[in-house]
């Protein structure tokens, strides 16, 4: 018998992986699913990845789950003469609407709700934080800052303003061609990006609701801005999924508040029982490196104890030069940190209250039942794959396998935490149908042998 991962890996494609060997390297490494960034790439291109997928999916008889992350209305500065500048510590520098290129004097900034919100002595960030700036004075179309820090800045770089809500909606003119795109192409997952308030996501959902109100892919919000984290709770029961976004939310914030963000949002996602991504920077180094630095493995593994369902690679897998390896050194940290007896202790000590509930209640007893007589396996059967939810938020040390007769639903619980969704058309008449069906899936699939024992979760009557 293996041993197996419980925490999932969520790769992003690019250049560096876009071919069908790439992506069933990736896959086999211990890649779970995979993200398509509509920031960059044609529709015709993307629609194509998918295509491999699916093929991929196929031929291993795996389900294989595929998120499309929306661009949002990033920030982003104009152009300059010569590409770039040289800015000096304590220099003058403007900001406007003129589209003319910029020089070491001034540059456009083509937002002008963002012109709106600055005020005296507000900070901006550009380039992730690299170059920071003081407001001097506002204008009706321009602003003036004093350099704090940083030196060169080139075409397009993008910009912050901490704690600000600029009054620009989440979903731009291209995010919703690219919805509709996505959606066509049959994704699992939308990712939608610098939500702000709980009317973003309301509009998403509308705009991924079929005629009859159902949703055509899974919502999955990714919580990069201080406005979010001041209505995080209502977002929390609006998405379906979500992914902390550590690279624009940490330059929005003090750094020192990430670490204690990120434990509060894993463990406020895992008490509802919604999938939760820990994303940005974990293995940077290895954009350029064979191996990742100690901090970053560090990195990795804090997202693990913290009870994370998955943890995301970025560039490291779409344009690095090891992006192979990025996906096996990180399932080589998941798996050393699940083995440490630290993590189980953790796990077992942040278990969700389930008093009152009584589907809770009966899957935190399958988890102790499986515990007693020490089960291989938990097996849930469901429709919608709120079961399989409701279990992985006991964060069992044995693997869920999720029997669903609805192949989106099994793609979709790539992302939860050590559920294995299997596609199972058949149909079951009764409570001994279901347990000899699960006995023959787990022996086919070698999750269990003759002998061993499993727990098993269904509705009587069945369905």
């Amino acid at each position: 018998m293996q041993t197996y991962r419980q925490t999932k890996i969520l790769a992003t494609l690019g250049p560096a992986s876009n071919t069908r060997e790439q992506i069933m390297a990736l896959f086999e490494a211990g890649a779970n699913a995979f993200r398509l960034n509509f920031s960059h790439g044609k529709h015709e291109e993307l629609a194509e990845l998918v295509r491999i997928i699916r093929s991929i999916e196929q031929e291993a008889g795996r389900p294989i789950g595929i998120v499309a992350d929306l661009q949002g209305p990033k920030l982003r500065i104009g152009e300059f003469e010569n590409g770039s500048i040289i800015l000096q510590q304590g220099q003058e520098f403007r900001f406007d609407l003129d589209p003319a290129k910029g020089d070491e004097s001034r540059v456009c900034l083509p937002h002008p709700e963002v012109l709106g919100v600055l005020e005296e002595k507000s900070l901006i960030f550009l380039d992730d934080g690299k170059v920071r700036a003081r407001v001097k004075k506002t204008g009706a179309d321009y602003v003036i800052v004093d350099i704090l820090s940083g030196s060169k800045l080139s075409n397009r770089k993008g910009l912050n303003v901490p704690n600000a809500i600029i009054p620009i909606p989440a979903l731009t003119e291209k995010d919703r061609r690219d919805l509709v795109a996505a959606l066509d192409m049959g994704v699992d997952w939308i990712a939608q990006s610098f939500v702000q308030r709980p009317e973003d996501a309301i509009e998403a959902r509308q705009l991924m609701s079929d005629a009859n109100g159902n949703m055509r892919a899974a919502l999955m919000l990714k919580i990069e801005k201080p406005a979010a984290l001041a209505c995080l709770d209502q977002l929390m029961e609006l998405a379906d999924g979500l992914m902390l976004a550590r690279g624009d939310l940490g330059i929005e914030i003090p750094p020192e508040n990430v670490p204690a963000v990120q434990k509060r949002f894993v463990r406020d996602a895992r008490e509802r029982g919604k999938p939760v991504v820990i994303a940005t920077q974990m293995l940077e180094s290895m954009i350029e490196n064979a191996r990742p630095t100690r901090a970053e493995a560090s990195d990795v593994a804090t997202a693990v104890y913290d009870g994370a369902d998955a943890v995301m690679l970025s560039a490291e897998t779409a344009a690095g030069a090891y992006p192979l390896r990025a996906v096996e050194m990180m399932k080589r940290i998941c798996c050393r940190t699940e083995e440490d007896e630290t993590y189980k202790k953790i796990m077992e000590d942040m278990h969700p209250d389930t008093i009152g509930n009584s589907s809770d209640a009966i899957t935190t007893a399958a988890y102790y039942v499986a515990q007693d007589v020490g089960a291989k396996v938990i097996v849930t059967y469901t429709v919608s794959g709120s079961t399989a939810l409701r279990a992985a938020r006991q964060r069992p040390d044995v693997p869920i396998v999720c029997l669903t007769p609805e192949l989106p639903v099994a793609r979709r619980l790539t992302l939860s935490y050590g559920v294995r969704g299997i596609h199972a058309p058949e149909t079951v008449e009764d409570f001994t149908g279901p347990a000899l069906h699960a006995s023959s899936i787990l022996q086919e699939r070698g999750y269990a042998e003759i002998g061993d024992k499993f727990v098993l979760t269904a509705g009587v009557p069945f369905g």
